[in-house]
């Protein structure tokens, strides 16, 4: 049994490398670039710019593997994510990193649909629900460890730049020296917001002020930690909590709306969320546990919005169109956290640095007005019509390429 695992947890560990780095170069740039005195509108936009250069890879890095070839555009990626991370750190200019930022996002939507394509032709019908649930492990746990990271370095110096480009690097050996035969070519990824929009309304408004609202915040909200004066290790605890307090109530809240119409479930967690933001701003807390337990408490509802979107998608999507469904909405993620940290960042230009959740709040509002409005446009789907929920990450450590691995998705026909 373990034998047929063993060429997955190859790529899983060449994953969980690529991840790690990803987080911590990630959470390094912007308390990095707190210290040096970047504006906060240059830090809000090198989340843009992130962002912006992911969705760009999701279109155009399919046809650099078709041409390349999985193997050798892989080892592009990865090299470039760990030439991009050195120069971070031997550049110190905003306008640099905001460029370099957007080569980083572009790199790793390239190198993620790499491995998601290795592991879906690796999955078998029978074990591509353990496949999948092991991808989501990686993605949330080498997340986590990578910002950890932070906590026992030095963000004034060049040594954490230089383990990001090692981590990147280290990411290169396992597909390298892997025998594994080769995936079939990608799939083009294209956007049908017609279509999507038709499916479901409300999956689509959700996904995109979910980006906005989980893009503000993963782009600012260590800058948010720094200036209420919390240190560099609750920082990186704070940002770490928030993911595992999503990861956690995934499951739980997916039950219940498993049991109930999906949309209540997201309405209740939408206003939950804008609660506790509206909280955060108006008491401002300053202690570290004070600030943590609040944040947790954000993230657990806020890290839960996109599986519950993309679950009542496919509530009403064809088996044969789940790929299709999940990877537009995963492009329609990935636009609105192009836009969150533009407006994060102008409100705590403005106003306090607690004015981030300001940000958040209005984007939460608003899903959970408008998916309250749609409940009564539309009747829910009976209960025994509806697909099993998924935990799925939202910090945009996937691809649509993902779609593919998902054990709801019927298998491709052989060729």
């Amino acid at each position: 049994m373990f034998a047929a695992y063993r060429p997955i947890l190859s790529l899983l560990r060449g994953t969980a490398f690529l991840l790690a780095a990803s987080g911590l170069h990630g959470l390094l740039l912007p308390l990095r670039g707190q210290e040096e005195g970047f504006s906060t509108a240059a830090l809000g936009l090198m989340g843009t710019a992130w962002a912006g250069g992911f969705v760009a890879g999701c279109f155009f890095a399919p046809r650099l593997v078709r041409r390349a070839g999985h193997v050798r555009a892989f080892g592009a990626f990865a090299a470039s994510g760990a030439i991009v991370a050195l120069l971070t750190g031997l550049m110190i200019d905003e306008y640099i990193w905001i460029l370099l930022r957007a080569f980083t996002g572009f790199t790793m939507a390239g190198a993620f649909m790499v491995i998601e394509s290795w592991l879906n032709e690796k999955a078998t019908n029978e074990n591509r629900g353990t496949v999948f649930g092991l991808y989501m492990m990686v993605t949330y746990a080498s997340i986590m460890a990578g910002q950890m990271i932070v906590a026992f370095g030095d963000v004034k110096s060049a040594s954490l730049f230089m383990v990001a480009g090692i981590f990147f690097c280290l990411s290169l050996i396992p597909t390298a020296v892997s025998t594994a035969s080769t995936p079939q070519p990608l799939q083009d990824v294209s956007l049908d917001l017609k279509g999507l929009y038709a499916n479901s309304p409300v999956s689509c408004v959700g996904c995109f002020l979910t980006g906005v609202a989980n893009g503000a915040w993963g782009t600012l909200g260590a800058v948010y930690g720094a200036r209420i004066g919390i240190s560099t290790p609750e920082i990186a605890l704070m940002m770490s909590i928030v993911v595992v307090a999503g990861a956690a109530m995934q499951l739980p809240m997916g039950r219940i709306s498993d049991k109930t119409d999906r949309r209540f479930v997201l309405a209740a967690a939408g206003f939950a969320c804008a609660i506790v933001g509206v909280l955060i701003f108006l008491t401002g807390p300053r202690s570290g546990v004070l600030v943590i337990t609040m944040t947790a408490a954000y993230g657990a509802f806020a890290y839960t919005l996109y599986s519950l979107a993309v679950a009542h998608a496919n509530d009403h999507a064809k088996p044969e169109d789940f790929v299709k469904v999940s990877g537009g909405l995963l492009l329609l993620y990935g636009f609105g956290t192009m836009i969150g940290p533009i407006i994060g960042a102008a409100l705590m230009g403005y106003l306090t640095p607690e004015s981030l959740f300001l940000a958040t709040a209005l984007a939460h509002f608003s899903l959970a007005g408008y998916t309250l409005l749609r409940i009564s446009r539309r009747a829910p789907v009976p209960v025994e019509d509806r697909e099993a929920f998924k935990t799925l990450p939202s910090e945009r450590g996937v691809t649509p390429e993902a779609g593919r691995l998902d054990p709801r998705t019927p298998p491709e026909p052989a060729e």
